[in-house]
């Protein structure tokens, strides 16, 4: 072997101990997430949180005023309905969703030849059920004129007018939102198969029925999924946006404008995005603190069986 030969190869030698022993290869494919981390994460975080602390408009250059788009906020009664009605929205929303999402996991694990087709057909709802167009369809089912109503008056039930009343805007969205629950549903399906069998036949041996398995076997131990599902439930309620942005616009009188809407009308349709940005890290906020209690609350409910 040549000279030149002998170091090539000591170079190579040199640069393959150069990048396993300072991790570069773990680092090169771990860019692309850091640097889109940063890009569309952290950066955009720091500058909200410095435009909530101006008047900026998108337009002309802005002006730092302090606190005073917090201290506004508390003084605006839409934003405080926003937060009523986004609440009221996750508290209906979210044990409805999980509910009839265990209910159909629950069926779906019994043995059954075409178990793998009804997954599949009941996740579809949660692939394209947040689109526009979809939307759109659940606003033309609950139409005056629509399907439901036609069903209703089929059933000798007069014709409901529900984006027209205050008190029946928001089942229509809600109903939507449980409809997405397939992701839930495998989640559950995927908690209920690790449940072990000796369990059940433990407690059919003791003379437990099935009632009485599911709620001292099935529940404590699918507690850890309810909880992840929970808290992944819960944020993304906070953020609910299309469903009322193309079903009812936040009518009527503000009865679905929920707080993900109420940012874009003031951030986009009226360019107040230091207000917008005050209201986004109000949320963060809230949200933090709702996942926090949750957290604190699951040490009593959340079945651990490290601790028996």
């Amino acid at each position: 072997m040549s000279k030149n030969a002998k170091i090539d190869a000591g170079g190579r030698t040199a640069w393959n101990r150069f990048i396993y022993n300072n991790n570069t290869v773990g680092h090169i494919f771990a860019a692309p997430f850091i640097i889109g981390f940063l890009v569309f994460t952290i950066i955009p975080m720091i500058s909200s949180l410095y435009y909530s602390c101006t008047d900026y408009n998108m337009i002309e250059k802005e002006n730092w005023i302090g606190l005073a788009n917090y201290v506004n906020l508390f003084k605006d009664p839409r934003f405080l309905n926003s937060i009523r009605v986004t609440l009221q929205y996750v508290v209906l929303s979210v044990p409805l969703k999980l509910a009839f999402a265990l209910f159909i996991a629950f069926l779906l694990t019994r043995p059954s030849k075409a178990v793998s087709f009804y997954r599949s057909l009941y996740y579809l709802p949660s692939l394209i059920g947040g689109s526009v167009a979809v939307a759109l369809v659940w606003k033309e089912l609950f139409a005056r004129k629509g399907l439901i109503n036609s069903i209703l008056g089929d059933l000798g039930i007069h014709a409901i007018n529900w984006f027209g009343n205050m008190s029946t805007a928001k089942w229509p969205i809600i109903l939507m939102t449980v409809w997405q629950f397939g992701s839930s549903m495998l989640i559950f399906a995927a908690g209920l198969k690790e449940i072990p069998t000796s369990y059940y036949e433990a407690a059919k041996i003791d003379g437990a029925n099935g009632w009485q398995s599911f709620w001292k076997i099935t529940m404590p131990c699918l507690s850890p999924i309810i909880l992840f599902n929970l808290i992944m439930q819960l944020i993304s309620s906070f953020m609910v946006f299309t469903q009322a942005f193309v079903i009812t616009q936040g009518g009527p009188n503000d009865a679905t404008m929920y707080y993900a809407l109420y940012v874009y009308k003031q951030g986009i349709q009226t360019r107040n995005m230091g207000y917008a940005s005050a209201m986004s890290w109000v949320m963060l906020v809230i949200m933090s603190a709702v996942t926090a209690i949750v957290f604190k609350t699951s040490n009593h409910w959340v079945f651990k069986e490290s601790e028996g």
